[in-house]
């Protein structure tokens, strides 16, 4: 691993010091699609290494999972335990958690399930410490929040690096390209809309996959990087925001400082939190709640008035086929057609099939074959 890692940083330092202009983009292109393969190499071979550590298995429940990444010590378990009351073993010396230790968060009628992974450590992107079964729980998650404390803030970069070293992508848009392999006629591209690449980079780039013949779509503007991303195929795309911990033991100047400056270098406002303390507790809360995109639809049960009480938290894009899945597993097999109350539909109780994309405090009806 150690010369593969060596080999990793010599093409990294390469791409540093090569200028981009129209003479280097082909060059630029190849050399960040060889340590993009050279790193999914790594990454595979570490996850196939020593399979899923003993307790990194866990079971998805609720209605999304987020998962607290940080380095040892940063006050994960402290805030678990204030997030959700699950009594995670909390002591004042680095690798406490062992095993990830999952806790549940009600709030506003949503079942968020959290984890609290063993502290992430440069290189566990490539296998380093228990980095592969940690990297494997995080690419499955719906959301993350990074944790650092207010005396290491510049541990963020680190983190960042890591994750983005093992093909998580985060608050980004999936790029919209679709590449088809074909047996002949060389590199083909269709775009639509502004394209910034030329062909001789986007060949430059899939010939380090081996891909000499294929049909490309790209709709919108796309960079190296997400050619790249589409071509791997392995990436994973997850909301997430930065929380700084232990904002009780520094003066509120100082917090500041650390807040506008994480805020200007990530583009994405911080939280300062205590979980010693509870500080910023119900906005953390919130945040998380707003991240993932959850919305209420109220069931209507027929022949009965909807339950206003009780709503089904459901996230933003939700269809009805998802709602039916949700529901029950037999749902979408003995689906009729469904009812929609509401502030978009055409008519009060409009008729919809699967397809349809529910909104927020929409009111549904689904008729089934008994």
């Amino acid at each position: 691993m150690a010369g593969l890692e060596d080999t990793i940083k010599e093409l990294e330092d390469e791409l540093q010091r090569t200028p981009y202009n129209k003479a280097t983009s082909k060059h630029i292109g190849r050399i960040k699609a060889k340590i993009a393969r050279l790193r999914d190499d790594a990454v595979n071979r570490a996850m196939k290494s020593g399979g899923s550590g003993e307790g990194y298995s866990v079971k998805k429940s609720g209605d999304a999972t987020v998962v607290l990444v940080g380095f040892p010590s940063t006050g994960k378990s402290t805030l678990l335990n204030k997030l959700t009351g699950t009594e995670s073993e909390v002591a004042a010396y680095a690798f406490t958690t062992l095993t990830v230790v999952p806790g549940a968060l009600e709030y506003k009628g949503a079942k968020i399930q959290i984890l609290d992974i063993p502290g992430l450590i440069a290189g566990a992107a490539m296998g380093k410490g228990r980095g592969k079964e940690v990297i494997g729980v995080v690419r499955s998650a719906d959301m993350i929040v990074i944790l650092v404390d207010v005396f290491n803030q510049g541990h963020v970069d680190v983190l960042m690096k890591e994750l983005y070293d093992a093909g998580i992508r985060i608050n980004q848009p999936k790029p919209d390209i679709t590449i088809k392999k074909s047996s002949h006629g060389g590199v083909r591209v269709h775009k639509v809309g502004t394209l910034q690449l030329d062909i001789d980079e986007i060949r430059a780039i899939l010939s380090e996959q081996k891909m000499m013949n294929a049909d490309i779509l790209i709709r919108g503007g796309a960079t190296q990087d997400d050619l790249i991303d589409a071509m791997m195929g392995s990436r994973v795309y997850v909301p997430a925001f930065i929380a700084v911990n232990k904002v009780d033991l520094i003066d509120p100047l100082q917090a500041d400082e650390i807040e506008n400056d994480l805020t200007e270098r990530f583009e994405m406002p911080p939280i300062m939190i205590s979980a010693h303390t509870g500080y910023h507790m119900e906005e953390l809360k919130e945040r998380v709640y707003q991240r993932l995109g959850f919305m209420r639809v109220y069931l209507r049960p027929q022949g009965e008035e909807a339950d206003l009480e009780e709503p089904l938290i459901i996230r933003t894009g939700s269809s009805i086929e998802d709602v039916c899945r949700k529901l029950h597993r037999d749902f979408v097999d003995r689906f009729r057609y469904a009812r929609v109350w509401g502030d978009l539909v055409k008519h009060p109780g409009q008729r919809v099939g699967l397809p349809y994309n529910l909104h927020d405090g929409d009111i549904l009806q689904i008729i089934i074959e008994h």
